[in-house]
């Protein structure tokens, strides 16, 4: 609050950036409203004071005091009637400032989605003699995609991996894993399912709520990532600056309604409502944590690049960056079949903001206590790996060549037929 009251302009100006309406001018007033409260408040208290103190002298000397008595009682009434407006007044600032986003970086290109800033590309876009056809057809004809016993079991918007195909999504897991931890991230099993506000410590409550799934019995929530579960493991901790910075990884399905993406992707597996993905998260200084960012995208890359499926890096525009994120690469991977790229990875960093909403706090070196800075990253998403792999690997007699780095993980099968 302090720093939005001192920074009003620079606050309005991030909230535009991310196309966000909040009211920072109400919030402001209310702020103002609260303090002329408290200010009257601790006068009333002052006068009290005194008039306790002139109350026991006049008891002292056997005089009289049932004018003071009642003067006394009427500012107790008063001092009540306004802690009972200040809670008012905090009830609404805090509930205004439960939708105010992450202020974008400064490095952030203005703008939308077509505004993303390519900043690099890898690997060669193939360019097959045949034609490649899409991951819902060529799975379909092996075998190891089956959309309809999905949609007969939960509806639209959901996939069923079998037989080579349900293999390919664990050894994928199992590389993705393995590849993560060798370079220095714990893995990490967390529940898939969390409080209210495990959710609202990494930014996705209030303003994701539509696409979440929650439970009705005791308003649990189903986690729309990893990400969740694992930066809410500091919450409410204070941590040591030796022992950042925190490298942390984990698998988990990951469950979203999709609310506001209607007809959108909606062949196949690109987007739907439950898959997997591995996912990882960083705690680190914040002085180092867009250094920190840069190298957390590598290692995203590194998956895609053992893989040998080209891709691109964008810089996402301000209008485009999530609720929580202050700055974020997305990885798009190419997918022969659709002939386009999809994003298989959002790489953020949130700066303080997670931290301030989990209450995840670290002493330094000369001993205070400040907030660290969390990112996190894709690492990566299957739901759109594998129609890639399925379409980059495609072969013109129908079959699906298994990526070298796989085929220790899938027990030496380099074909799917």
């Amino acid at each position: 609050m302090k720093f939005i009251r001192e920074n009003p302009d620079l606050v309005k100006a991030g909230i535009k950036k991310k196309n966000d309406s909040t009211d920072i001018d109400q919030l402001l007033n209310l702020d103002e409203s609260r303090r002329e409260v408290i200010r009257t408040v601790e006068e009333l208290k002052a006068k009290r004071n005194q008039a306790t103190q002139d109350i026991a002298q006049k008891k002292k000397a056997g005089e009289k005091a049932d004018d003071a008595i009642a003067a006394m009682r009427k500012v107790g009434q008063e001092i009540s009637e306004l802690d009972n407006k200040l809670r008012d007044i905090e009830a609404e600032m805090e509930k205004i400032a439960h939708w105010i986003p992450n202020l974008p970086h400064e490095s952030v290109p203005v703008g939308g989605e077509e505004d993303m800033v390519i900043v690099r590309e890898w690997g060669e876009i193939p360019k097959p003699s045949f034609k490649v056809l899409p991951h819902w057809e060529i799975g379909e004809k092996l075998g190891i995609l089956d959309l309809e016993a999905a949609t007969k079991i939960s509806g639209s918007g959901f996939y069923m991996l079998r037989g080579l195909g349900a293999k390919l999504q664990r050894a994928l897991i199992g590389y993705m894993l393995d590849l993560h931890t060798k370079d220095n991230f714990e893995e990490i099993t967390a529940p898939y399912i969390v409080t209210e506000e495990t959710m609202f410590g990494t930014g996705q409550l209030p303003k994701m709520e539509d696409d979440m799934y929650k439970t009705t019995e005791d308003g649990m929530y189903l986690i729309p990532t990893a990400e969740v579960s694992i930066t809410n493991i500091y919450k409410k901790d204070i941590l040591d600056y030796k022992d950042l910075p925190k490298y942390l990884v984990g698998y988990s399905p990951c469950f979203r309604r999709e609310a506001g993406a209607a007809g959108k992707d909606t062949r196949g597996m690109i987007r739907v409502h439950q898959f997997d993905k591995v996912e990882m998260v960083k705690i680190v200084d914040p002085e180092k944590s867009y250094d920190e960012l840069e190298s957390l995208v590598a290692q995203a890359e590194k998956v895609l690049q053992g893989l040998k499926i080209p891709y691109r890096v964008g810089t996402l525009a301000s209008g485009d960056l999530s609720f929580a994120a202050a700055k974020c690469y997305d990885i798009e991977l190419w997918a022969a079949g659709v002939e386009k790229y999809l994003e298989i990875s959002s790489v953020s960093n949130f700066e303080s903001f997670q931290a301030r909403r989990m209450n995840c706090r670290y002493r330094d070196a000369e001993k205070k206590v400040n907030f660290p800075h969390t990112l996190n990253g894709s690492g990566v998403a299957l739901a759109r790996l594998i129609p890639a792999i399925l379409e980059n690997y495609q072969n013109e007699d129908g079959t699906v060549s298994i990526p070298e780095v796989l085929r220790p993980y899938m027990g030496g099968i380099e074909k799917i037929s």
